[in-house]
């Protein structure tokens, strides 16, 4: 017998709550953003928002239905089941750093404060939870399958991310590293790293990058099997070049980059918490994920 469906409920801890956890009352809360010219209320009435936005999800999960909350910070310790539909409450880089912990389970994006973020992946409010919930339980429509980013290590382990992967020093130290874009193209460089994007990523990081470069390349659409790669601030010198800055990868193409630092990193969406460490004379290839995010 298979078991029923079961509805992971992510958030995120709110501001007030951060608050009250290092202050301990309201009152000391309160004393402390008046002192730095802050008002407590709008953190207040924000928290208040999403109480009432979880407590709307949650009534409107069928009974037959299991349900959890899960934290932000304890996405890395939670085993998602198939059978789970996970339901993302708060803003666009909650589902970004939910995604790269799931497989092929359904996520609907639940817009706490409209009008304050892009609204790209959650996009829906809470009085639509019950109809969302069944389209993605039985997957019968409107499901988008967005396209993801992964980097693959020489020593098998892997790093996948739904808006980009970073490459560079955990530091402010250069990145340096040797990097091939093609078969037939590599070039040894000295740089503040390298960012692959994906077209989800195009609404933030990586379209700053782009923007800024002035760069011909067309940006994806969030489900287009294509990336973008931009390297930042190259430095020329003797023995580094800055002839090859940007492109894109398509289908299988990937990107390598050989390490020739004592330590560099490789982390996805922001979370530098939970990043590769790579040492000197290892190897990372960058390409298109093989799973995408499944978003209602």
């Amino acid at each position: 017998m298979s078991l029923a469906p079961r509805a992971v409920i992510v958030h995120r801890t709110s501001e007030y709550e951060e608050l009250l956890a290092r202050h301990g009352t309201h009152g000391q809360a309160e004393f402390f953003l008046s002192s730095r010219g802050r008002g407590i209320d709008d953190v207040v009435e924000r928290h208040r928002r999403k109480q009432r936005s979880l407590s709307e999800v949650e009534a409107a999960i069928p009974l037959n239905w299991r349900q959890t909350r899960l934290e932000r910070a304890d996405l890395d310790r939670f085993l998602f089941g198939p059978e789970d539909v996970v339901v993302v409450v708060g803003a666009d880089g909650l589902v970004a750093n939910t995604a790269k912990y799931l497989s092929e389970q359904p996520v609907v994006g639940i817009d706490t404060e409209p009008g304050r973020g892009i609204g790209t992946l959650v996009r829906h409010r809470p009085r639509d939870t019950a109809r969302l919930l069944s389209a993605a339980a039985t997957g019968s429509r409107g499901i988008d399958e967005l396209t993801m980013v992964e980097a693959v290590v020489d020593n098998g382990e892997r790093l996948c991310a739904l808006n980009e992967i970073y490459f560079g020093s955990p530091g402010h130290q250069s990145a340096r590293y040797h990097l091939t874009p093609s078969a037939t193209t590599s070039e040894t460089q000295a740089s503040s790293g390298v960012l692959v994007g994906t077209g989800t990523g195009s609404t933030g990081w990586l379209r700053s990058l782009w923007q800024e470069r002035s760069s011909a390349l067309a940006l994806p659409a969030p489900a287009d099997p294509r990336l973008l790669w931009f390297v930042r601030e190259a430095w020329p010198s003797p023995t580094t070049g800055t002839q090859w800055v940007e492109g894109a990868l398509v289908g299988g193409e990937e990107l390598r980059l050989t390490v020739e630092s004592d330590r560099l990193v490789a982390f996805g969406d922001g979370i530098e918490s939970d990043a590769l460490e790579l040492t000197w004379g290892q190897t990372v290839r960058v390409g298109i994920a093989p799973r995408r995010l499944r978003l209602v």
